[in-house]
């Protein structure tokens, strides 16, 4: 069952005016034995994003405070959080007025993603702000919902270049028998991805940066999806199959072993 911790406190129904509004943003995370793997850049995303959309800082020693209490209030050290910072002052219809951000805490128990394979199908789209981890998530899960229909398990954006951005919910990396590849366009650049790379540089691996259109996956054997929930194969895109997803899954899975876990402090 989902807990919600508003500024420290559990959130109650006063907060429903503020949601209906939609405007703020986020970040998902993992939390094993106290510590998240990849902490600080979850921080560095929460206050980028809180200074963009809100022209305003963000505490974060107040909210690892909060994060902490939130979890001892219900008995986890093992858990699945998202942190949102949303304002209960903002007025859409004076946006530019400066106001004091709020953090919602969610914690619900833990997860481990499934190794399927999973297929997905390719879907002109191109997500607002792409850079922020922004509460409007509507088309996401639009387009992953028509993706299902038509017989898939989700969806891969391609921007109006014809280049491959993101997933739904995930970034995504192709293995081309040699090196790990990271597409390239205007997407969320995940935090799991970030640790993925930095984990692959300490292996030795080779990986390279570049964007990709649809026609060139032919030349990849493998492909893997990433997010903060883990990691899982992908069996194909579109009509594009990979027979050695679950080779760069393992090579993915020893890259993330590189990644310390940090704890849920400041300057841990």
């Amino acid at each position: 069952m989902s807990r919600l911790f508003c500024n420290g406190q559990p959130a109650d129904a006063t907060l429903l005016g503020a949601v209906l509004v939609n405007y703020g943003h986020f970040t998902s995370l993992q939390v094993r034995n106290g510590a998240v793997q990849g902490w600080s850049l979850h921080l560095r995303r929460l206050q980028q994003a809180t200074h963009e959309l809100f022209d305003t800082p963000l505490d974060v020693a107040q909210l690892c405070v909060w994060l902490e209490d939130a979890l001892a209030q219900c008995g986890m050290r093992d858990a699945s959080v998202r942190i949102t910072v949303f304002s209960r002052e903002f007025d859409f219809r004076q946006p530019l007025r400066v106001v004091p951000v709020d953090v919602l805490v969610g914690i619900t128990a833990p997860v481990t993603m499934p190794t399927t394979a999973r297929a997905v199908m390719s879907l002109r789209y191109q997500r607002e702000l792409p850079h922020i981890k922004h509460v409007g998530t509507f088309p996401l899960f639009h387009h992953r919902r028509h993706a299902m229909r038509e017989g898939f398990d989700d969806v891969v954006f391609v921007d109006e270049a014809g280049k491959v951005s993101e997933g739904s919910t995930w970034n995504l990396a192709f293995w081309d028998g040699a090196q790990v590849v990271w597409p390239q366009a205007a997407a969320l650049r995940g935090v799991t991805e970030q640790l993925l790379m930095a984990g692959l540089d300490r292996l030795g691996q080779r990986q390279a940066q570049r964007a990709l259109e649809l026609t060139a996956l032919t030349g990849f054997a493998g492909a893997v999806a990433c997010n903060a929930s883990g990691l899982w194969p992908l069996a194909q895109i579109d009509g594009v199959s990979f027979a050695q997803s679950d080779l760069l899954l393992q090579l993915l899975r020893r890259a993330l072993g590189e990644a310390p876990w940090e704890r849920l402090q400041i300057g841990s």
